[in-house]
């Protein structure tokens, strides 16, 4: 329950950006998040059936049996002609390999691509509206971290069908986009995408790989006012991978922050989320990171070392993850990828 309770947390934030409201991917609260971080669910998550044809132009063969995170088996006559998506990351997963066109219901959230705009809406993350997704008559629900298991469990004694997903690293992100495809009969525009954030992770690692461990900078990262990361969550997977090191990785989760270990720990560079706003004090987290009693003697507020990073690439686990990882990259040492 502890990556739902991540997710509740994000979700009061986006509340806070240009009144889009909870997307389910970014936040902030004073209540800490609870429960614990899942296992991977990418091996439960492969297909069962796939061939190439004579032009190399992969297509799926269904029937098609696959399981989602929650052990739930599926099968698939046919690819789904509408499709219903109550999670941003997941959306975003949907339109990147073309299937933008079946997807007849997002999450009142969804703000990316521009298309989904245009698309009815079936309520929040958290709690789908169950009399909305039932009335879009979809053949497939996908629904993400976010969603409470009371409204999982509702949908589908609905009889809808609800494949749910849970990505606890990059890997996991990479597995759902490659299974959207097979389920979609949409294999080789997936696998482009995770081709080219498979370049992207190799850019970054092998780079990584050159330098030193006595001169990995370190790294502390705020993605909503008060509250950072720590090991067994893809933030933190990615400074590992950009060759930093993260300051809160001796905790695990999501942590609500401690003042005096940061300016202790004396993180070389600062990572928070851009326009990110303070319900309580109204400060953009810039600035309340940069007006922090004693922060000023922090190394990466001393030299400048703040970097901000558009949020939803930030925090949604979908296909421009690794566009946070080279901006990570390029905010812990820059000019070091392409070198």
């Amino acid at each position: 329950m502890k990556r739902i309770g991540l997710w509740l947390v994000l979700l009061a934030l986006a509340f806070g950006l240009a009144a889009c409201g909870d997307k389910g991917e970014t936040g902030a609260q004073s209540s800490p998040p609870s429960g614990s971080p899942s296992a991977s669910a990418a091996e439960s998550q492969q297909p069962q059936a796939s061939e190439t044809s004579a032009a190399e132009t992969k297509r799926t063969v269904y029937p098609l049996t696959v399981k989602d995170a929650t052990g739930t088996e599926f099968t698939f006559d046919k690819a789904p002609a509408r499709i219903v998506s109550t999670s941003v990351s997941e959306t975003e997963i949907l339109f990147t390999i073309g299937l933008g066109d079946q997807v007849v219901g997002v999450s009142d959230y969804d703000n990316f691509p521009k298309e989904v705009e245009s698309k009815p809406k079936m309520g929040g993350v958290t709690e789908p509206n169950a009399e909305a997704v039932l009335a879009a008559n979809p053949d497939l629900v996908f629904a993400g971290i976010s969603i409470k298991e009371e409204a999982l469990n509702k949908l589908r004694d609905l009889g809808l069908k609800v494949f749910r997903t849970d990505p606890a690293n990059l890997d996991d992100v990479m597995n759902n986009i490659l299974l959207f495809g097979q389920i979609g009969d949409r294999q080789e525009e997936a696998e482009k995408i995770v081709a080219n954030m498979r370049e992207d992770v190799r850019k970054v690692t092998e780079a990584a790989a050159k330098i030193k461990p006595e001169d990995r900078k370190k790294v502390y990262l705020e993605f909503s006012p008060g509250w950072t990361v720590g090991k067994g969550e893809f933030m933190d997977e990615l400074i590992t991978m950009a060759g930093g090191v993260n300051i809160a990785g001796d905790t695990e989760g999501w942590n609500q922050i401690n003042e005096e270990k940061i300016i202790k720990d004396n993180p070389d560079v600062i990572f928070y989320g851009a326009d990110i706003v303070d319900d309580k004090s109204g400060k953009k987290l810039e600035d309340l990171i940069r007006g922090r009693s004693g922060w000023d003697k922090i190394k990466a507020v001393a030299e400048n070392r703040l970097v901000g990073i558009n949020d939803d690439i930030l925090s949604r686990p979908g296909p421009r993850l690794t566009e946070a990882l080279l901006q990570l990259s390029e905010g812990i040492y820059p000019g070091m990828v392409g070198k």
